[in-house]
């Protein structure tokens, strides 16, 4: 089995210097080697081809044979890296927590151990005849989401 190591070093090489960023690296156990790379203006498909051809190059399919794919993170996909949270601030995002409620917001901030995201809520002030949208900041945990994604808006 080709050692994940050796192609995430591969991966890291080519991304030196450049805007992209690593979002999901896997290796099943028949050598299929799945690399998902991420920019916060999208990826470019020739950026892939390079990758994919710099991997390619310095791997030997005559010591072992291989599947190679290599893509973007997709849009719409839940995010997997905090990277992602930085590249969408200011974005509106939907959040499934783990309890299975559904929160859509804007996100306001990201730190190494939770986001900020910027809901709204009805409240009824005293003696008003209908409830108003008011927005309340929610900070939450990484670990509270089950996923989190961005609004796509047409």
């Amino acid at each position: 089995m080709i050692d994940k190591q050796i192609v995430k070093n591969l991966v890291d090489s080519w991304l030196k210097g450049k805007d992209y960023f690593l979002t999901d690296l896997t290796i099943s156990e028949d050598d299929r080697i799945v690399v998902e790379i991420d920019h916060k203006d999208g990826v470019w498909i020739d950026d892939c081809v390079n990758l994919s051809r710099h991997i390619e190059a310095h791997l030997d399919r005559e010591v072992e044979d291989f599947e190679l794919e290599v893509g973007s993170a997709g849009i719409g996909k839940p995010f997997k890296v905090k990277q992602q949270y930085i590249n969408n601030i200011g974005n509106e995002v939907e959040i499934l927590l783990k309890d299975g409620k559904i929160l859509k917001g804007l996100l306001k901030d990201v730190t190494d151990d939770a986001f900020t995201v910027t809901t709204q809520k009805k409240v009824k002030p005293e003696g008003a005849k209908r409830p108003q949208l008011v927005d309340e900041d929610l900070t939450l945990a990484y670990t509270d989401a089950k996923e989190v994604k961005a609004v796509i808006r047409f």
